[in-house]
């Protein structure tokens, strides 16, 4: 298994309510029907639309990120805006540097540490790191580059919400390094101060 299996997961469970940016809404909800498409009708909606059991299941780690990513199905949450998941690291685990093209991140430590950072846009690049323990909340503003890592000695839970339902995500190495058709290794070469060689090798690893 290859650490590609992460991102595709957190892609795929991203993009799991997802069928429009963030409208709206023109009604009090518009619970997702999973045997057609569109909406239930009101009078068959319960409480149980509005419901996810399993959070305290841990997601699987068995990558070589050492990190893995569970998100709530809910099908009430469509068109609220709202993504929700729990992630998992072991210790030494991390997420690569990524970022949300169309939302915020709210992180809380469930349990053990992790380093988050994010990088601020052009021409600063100003870096705003934090190590999280238990209870700590943490904040990544809109589409900027971020990353996430254990530091601990024991297994870290993270709780992490998104203000879209579909807010996308871009692996920073794997946007230039893994594109389809592959960007001119000679570009690459020249834009990252990186030998032709080394871009080469980059570009042959299984980014998505």
């Amino acid at each position: 298994m290859t650490g590609v299996v992460l991102f595709s997961t957190l892609a795929f469970n991203l993009l799991y309510l997802a069928l429009a940016f963030d409208p709206s809404p023109l009604q009090d909800f518009c619970v997702l029907d999973a045997k057609s498409p569109g909406c239930k009708k009101p009078e068959t909606v319960t409480a149980d639309d509005f419901f996810f059991s399993g959070m305290h299941l841990p997601s699987n780690t068995t990558n070589p990120y050492r990190a893995g990513l569970k998100a709530a199905h809910i099908p009430g949450l469509n068109g609220q805006g709202l993504t929700l998941a729990r992630l998992d690291f072991l210790p030494n685990g991390i997420i690569p540097p990524h970022y949300h093209p169309r939302a915020a991140e709210i992180l809380t430590v469930l349990e053990g540490s992790m380093e988050v950072g994010f990088v601020t846009s052009f021409p600063n690049y100003k870096q705003y790191p934090k190590v999280l323990n238990k209870g700590d909340v943490f904040v990544v503003p809109v589409g900027l580059a971020h990353y996430q890592r254990s530091v601990g000695k024991v297994n870290t839970v993270v709780l992490s919400a998104v203000n879209s339902q579909n807010a996308g995500i871009v692996e920073v190495g794997g946007s230039m390094f893994g594109a389809k058709p592959a960007i001119n290794s000679d570009y690459l070469a020249m834009a990252y101060r990186l030998d032709k060689k080394t871009v080469e090798q980059l570009q042959s690893k299984p980014w998505a």
